[in-house]
């Protein structure tokens, strides 16, 4: 990545999908939906000067590996979910990094709005 690349990140915010999560087995069933957001640490001056999908990553390819990762197996923590997509989309894509905020709405019924956690994961950490 280029010098003046280093602050540059792709934003993906408020992705919805059904996730498999929860303590117990009956909460793991009703895959209820997850909110994420994601941002991705990513060199976007070449996409920038050339207007080329090829320059950068597409969007919806990160989509699809977090809803794989959500819906694709079962999570009894929302710390576990988190640390499982950014590990996918460090193996998948040739990212720096990522952030990601994964919130669970509406755990408790009437108390709480939403739980979550927000993660940070480097390339080679």
């Amino acid at each position: 990545m280029a010098v003046d690349d280093e602050g540059d990140v792709i934003l993906l915010e408020g992705i919805q999908v059904p996730a498999a999560l929860g303590v117990t087995a009956a909460e793991r069933r009703m895959r209820r939906p997850v909110r994420i957001d994601l941002e991705i640490g990513y060199g976007l001056s070449a996409a920038g000067r050339s207007d080329r999908i090829r320059d950068t990553i597409d969007y919806a390819q990160i989509f699809r590996v977090v809803e794989e990762v959500a819906s694709g197996q079962e999570h009894r923590l929302v710390e576990a979910l988190g640390e499982r997509i950014a590990k996918a989309l460090l193996d998948t894509f040739s990212i720096d990094s990522v952030s990601i905020t994964v919130r669970k709405p509406k755990p408790i019924a009437g108390v709480l709005e939403h739980t979550g956690v927000r993660l940070r994961r480097e390339r080679g950490s």
